[in-house]
């Protein structure tokens, strides 16, 4: 059996991109999120949110370029609110390079899912 069949489990990647959507929505929006979980630099806390949120979007559905553009504008738009909701709850604070971090992370992660797509492949 080949392992990145896993790959192919819709709907657990589903269930995974929901988990995340939440455990991200929750993080992003207390007031102070636990230090246990900070990777230290904030612009890598986002890339790596982003990138695991673009990885369990890629795989939610079957392989399409037309899901891979519409999961990217649709967290590149969650990232956006997340900054503007940050904008007005002090202490937090939105900012445009989050948003920049984010849309990086996206493309990793979708360019990783592509990758993984590619290998799980049969070869003839």
């Amino acid at each position: 059996m080949n392992p990145l069949a896993v790959l192919e489990h819709h709907r657990a990647w589903r269930l995974a991109l929901l988990a995340l959507l939440a455990v991200i929505s929750f993080l992003a929006l207390t007031p102070a999120p636990p230090s246990s979980i900070d990777s230290g630099w904030d612009k890598l806390n986002h890339l790596g949110a982003f990138a695991a949120l673009a990885l369990a979007a890629a795989f939610s559905a079957a392989d399409s370029p037309r899901h891979a553009g519409r999961s990217a504008l649709a967290l590149l738009a969650y990232g956006g609110l997340i900054e503007l909701l940050q904008s007005r709850m002090p202490p937090r604070q939105g900012e445009w390079a989050d948003l920049l971090a984010d849309a990086v992370g996206i493309l990793l992660g979708l360019g990783l899912a592509a990758v993984l797509r590619h290998l799980a492949k049969p070869t003839a």
